[in-house]
């Protein structure tokens, strides 16, 4: 027969009035309680806050009455499941713990909001009891738990592990949160090692060089560097890709990313045009260029500086065209293709060579031969040219423009293509001192700078065309989201625009190489 609500209030009062060392002999009176859960839905709701007040008191009923109040957790009555949910948390002690945390974390895959959101809060409750239990339930889940459970688990601690009270981070927890991650990553998807990333980089240990070097090694294992890149398969480039991204800002003057590089220039580059993108939009050979530049800064000693550069030298070949044929007889160009000047592109391999070739200064004398060198010069040259019409084009655009004037998204993209070609046309600048000078610094375009850079106010003399990233007289507007996908609309003249929705946010810039020719004659500072 089913326990009734007077009964409950009953035996209830029977455990409430007597003395704390008398209780264990009502173990009658709790049992009655236990049998709530099998009443009606006014009994179960009794049931679930009798059952944790008096649960330390019968330890011989631990296990009944767990299972009881799981039960209620799993109640068709979703008011009764999250009163039996938030009272979870008493039943956790000593080794009670580790199970509680497991049933929270099945617990996660509730549909319910409100009731996600009690179970997120009972687990931030008893992982403030005890850290290292609770997360032995959450990686047990993590580790042998359905999908949706796993995948909820994973996201739990990446959003709430940050927020814990230092006290409860302690060496010890940490040292565990790594080792149990390690075991996970082992067989992880995309998202998942993003996201558990992003948990081992609010540990405190592994934010010293030596724990951000430790952090490398966990991503070069999974990025399988030692193998070759299938540029075919999507879903490998996708994995060296995200295993970059996570990569990148761990890199630093001490933290090398010479493995990265490496294998960029051995098996990315080689494969550039093939490569297959993972997302329709994304423009694969951009997004890889910038991460490739990205890292360079931070390259230590390489074993085939030679080799890489060389590579490097080959690929800026392919984005810097040679001037247009002269005219014929009849005055027709003889090109049936216009070469295209792509700036995005050049910005990152020229950024790229100047910084490995810091590495090896000579490599344009010595290891290039003079024919080759004089091609690339010429290249340089027309490419150059092409840059001046363009920035002087963007300054006028931009002239007097302050404020929310600068925040239209035209002026943002058109702020941003100006950072593009100013860098460019420093590092060319560079490269034409003799010997190679491999000393000016320039911020990429898309990277954030700690100081407001500003679009020129009066139109430029031909002088002031090179000062690139040394002008006085700019003013940067927010640079755009990461995610905006940027069209440019140019002031004039035709222009192609090829766009990634790359996560740094800024597509490619072309422009037509012969419309240069077309535009009025201007001063060329980089005469062979």
């Amino acid at each position: 027969m089913a326990v009734t609500i007077e009964e409950l209030y009953r035996n209830y009062g029977i455990l409430a009035d007597a003395k704390p060392e008398d209780l264990s002999q009502h173990k009658d009176a709790y049992q009655v309680i236990l049998d709530g859960v099998k009443g009606g839905p006014k009994e179960k709701r009794l049931a679930a806050q009798f059952i944790p007040k008096f649960f330390s008191s019968f330890p011989e009923l631990a296990d009944a009455a767990i299972n009881a109040q799981l039960d209620l957790c799993e109640d068709e009555d979703v008011s009764i499941r999250r009163q039996a949910i938030k009272e979870l948390p008493r039943f956790a002690a000593g080794e009670n713990i580790v199970r509680v945390a497991d049933i929270l974390t099945q617990l996660l895959q509730t549909e319910d909001s409100a009731e996600f959101n009690q179970v997120n809060t009972a687990l931030v409750s008893i992982f403030k009891m005890d850290a290292k239990a609770t997360l032995g339930g959450l990686f047990s889940q993590i580790l042998q738990g359905e999908d949706i459970v796993r995948e909820r688990a994973i996201k739990f601690l990446s959003i709430k592990l940050k927020t814990m009270p230092e006290d409860a981070m302690t060496k010890e927890v940490e040292d565990y949160i790594f080792t149990e991650t390690k075991k996970v990553l082992e067989d992880v998807t995309g998202e998942e090692f993003v996201l558990l990333m992003r948990i081992l980089m609010v540990l405190k240990g592994l934010q010293t060089m030596s724990g951000r070097q430790q952090l490398v090694e966990l991503v070069v294992e999974q990025a399988f560097l030692e193998q070759a890149l299938n540029p075919a398969d999507p879903d490998t480039v996708d994995r060296l890709l995200q295993c970059t991204r996570q990569a990148l800002p761990l890199f630093s003057k001490n933290v090398h990313s010479t493995r990265f590089v490496t294998y960029f220039c051995d098996h990315v580059l080689p494969n550039l045009s093939s490569l297959t993108s993972p997302v329709a939009e994304l423009d694969i050979q951009l997004e890889v260029l910038k991460l490739l530049a990205e890292m360079s800064p931070f390259c230590g000693d390489m074993e085939k500086v030679e080799t890489n550069l060389t590579m490097l030298f080959e690929k800026l070949l392919e984005f810097m065209p040679l001037p247009p044929e002269a005219e014929g007889e009849n005055g027709e160009n003889t090109l049936s293709d216009e070469p295209k000047l792509q700036f995005s592109y050049v910005e990152c391999l020229l950024f790229s060579f100047h910084q490995l070739g810091k590495k090896l200064p000579d490599f344009l004398i010595d290891k290039i031969n003079a024919e080759r060198l004089k091609d690339f010069k010429i290249r340089l040259q027309y490419f150059a040219r092409g840059l001046q019409v363009y920035i002087r084009q963007l300054r006028v655009a931009l002239q007097g423009k302050t404020g929310d004037a600068l925040k239209t998204e035209e002026n943002k993209i058109k702020v941003v293509a100006l950072k593009i070609t100013n860098n460019i046309n420093v590092l060319i600048k560079d490269l034409f001192h003799n010997p190679p000078s491999y000393k000016s610094t320039v911020t990429l375009s898309w990277k954030p700078v700690q100081k407001a850079e500003a679009v020129a106010l009066k139109r430029p003399s031909g002088e002031d065309m090179g000062a690139g990233s040394t002008m006085k007289k700019q003013l940067s507007p927010p640079l755009p989201r990461r995610d905006a996908r940027q069209i440019y609309n140019p002031p004039s003249g035709k222009y192609s625009a090829t766009i990634g929705n790359f996560s740094n946010g800024e597509g490619a810039v072309e422009k037509s190489a012969t419309e240069w020719e077309a535009m009025s004659p201007y001063y060329d500072p980089f005469e062979l």
